[in-house]
């Protein structure tokens, strides 16, 4: 889908993606703040300025929230309406979706929806570091390197998106994002060809995913309909996120001016789940990050690991790598406040996403796709193993930003978007 994809859904394609995906393998390399450390993140940044990066913007939510998507499944199937008759395994399999019996969330977690702001920062800081979380640690420890190598010549930003995950959600929090990165633009005064590195962790790429369709340069009649969706919206439940002034403003901005002055945005996603499809005219270049176990004993290594139902045992040892990237994918979504919201919701999904309902979820995960239709996979083999407490390591989803993968993660950057 590199051109007019008008914002269809990726497709859950089990063939090999060729030349797109990679497989590194892990290596810890020096510890944190070390010169050989700083040597390499400064390597890494010195390219990136060469190559006419002005900005570096981590994105991330909170991980502690319903990760899997289990109360969409809930309210079209799953146990309650009898949809596991038959397929074994599937009950033990719901519970490990479940936040409240997959020992990753509890009650004194944070609330939704969040705020990009330092407060909400903090307040996710201490709750759960740098696990599925870009922390102002690891913020600090990127920017104390472009301080020291390149003379504060290269901004650094951190966005908490609203982790509200469902179609409306998104729709809402990629209008909040698309303000901020015009906002960044202009003050940053960003020319054509300079370049936006946006790294976003887990669900946040799904935001990016629909950026990069509603800023293709072409006209889009899904983009008219997406808003036409929202204003209606508006005039039913009149909510303040979405009143006309502001999107008749951010229409015009994107139909009749130039995204980002025309500054190219490259994007990295982390264990980002497939699901909606890539413009990839409308953004630079495209990466996907995903912790994943290439042992299928078919050969097809470029798959996830085992099928439904039976991975349910295999989950807490972490033998496949990320399960929230391979079974958060279409028809999974965190449960709506009302039923306005439940009409707005359906909508949105006919133009974003044709899967729903129990069933069309099983049938897409046990595609086993673990690759995006767009852009270079790399299918990074953590070689990390089950730990005791699901909070740690996310089932797999918790790694990608913790501040020693950092000096990893900027060198394959590097190499796939910056080398030259």
């Amino acid at each position: 889908m590199p051109h007019d994809n008008n914002f269809q859904h990726s497709k859950y394609s089990r063939t090999n993606p060729g030349e797109r995906v990679l497989y590194p393998v892990y290596q810890e390399g020096k510890s944190v703040g070390s010169p050989g450390w700083i040597a390499g993140m400064g390597e890494s940044i010195d390219r990136m300025i060469k190559s006419g990066v002005r900005g570096v913007l981590f994105m991330s939510g909170n991980p502690y929230s319903d990760l899997f998507g289990s109360g969409r499944l809930d309210e079209v199937g799953g146990l309650k309406r009898g949809y596991s008759r038959g397929i074994p395994g599937i009950e033990s399999l719901l519970s490990l979706l479940r936040p409240d019996s997959n020992g990753i969330g509890n009650a004194d977690d944070v609330q939704l929806p969040l705020r990009n702001a330092p407060e909400c920062w903090g307040k996710l800081d201490n709750a759960v570091q740098d696990v599925g979380n870009f922390s102002s640690a690891y913020i600090n420890a990127f920017q104390g390197t472009v301080d020291s190598t390149a003379q504060g010549s290269l901004r650094v930003a951190r966005y908490l998106w609203s982790n509200v995950n469902h179609h409306l959600g998104r729709a809402k929090a990629v209008l909040e994002l698309l303000e901020y990165l015009e906002d960044w633009a202009k003050e940053q005064s960003f020319q054509p060809n300079e370049r936006l590195l946006v790294q976003a962790h887990g669900h946040a790429g799904q935001l990016l995913s629909i950026l990069s369709n509603l800023v293709m340069s072409e006209e889009s009649s899904n983009r008219q309909i997406l808003f036409q969706v929202l204003s209606a919206h508006h005039d039913r439940t009149g909510d303040p996120d979405l009143n006309p002034d502001r999107l008749e403003r951010l229409y015009r901005r994107l139909t009749e001016q130039t995204f980002l002055g025309g500054a190219l945005l490259d994007v990295v996603t982390y264990g980002t789940p497939v699901r909606g499809g890539w413009e990839t005219s409308g953004i630079g270049k495209l990466l996907h990050i995903v912790n994943h176990r290439p042992v299928r004993g078919d050969g097809k290594k470029w798959l996830a690991k085992m099928e439904l139902p039976q991975i349910a045992w295999e989950i807490p040892m972490l033998s496949g790598g990320d399960y929230i990237q391979q079974l958060a994918v279409a028809g999974t979504d965190h449960s709506l406040e009302s039923s306005a919201q439940e009409f707005v919701n359906q909508e949105i999904r006919e133009i974003l996403e044709p899967y729903d309902g129990f069933e069309r979820w099983l049938e897409c995960v046990r595609r086993g796709t673990r690759c995006h239709n767009d852009g270079t996979c790399l299918l990074v083999d953590y070689q990390v193993s089950g730990e005791s407490n699901p909070r740690t390591h996310l089932y797999g989803h918790g790694y990608y930003t913790q501040v020693r993968t950092m000096l990893f993660h900027h060198s394959q950057i590097v190499s796939q978007f910056y080398s030259r």
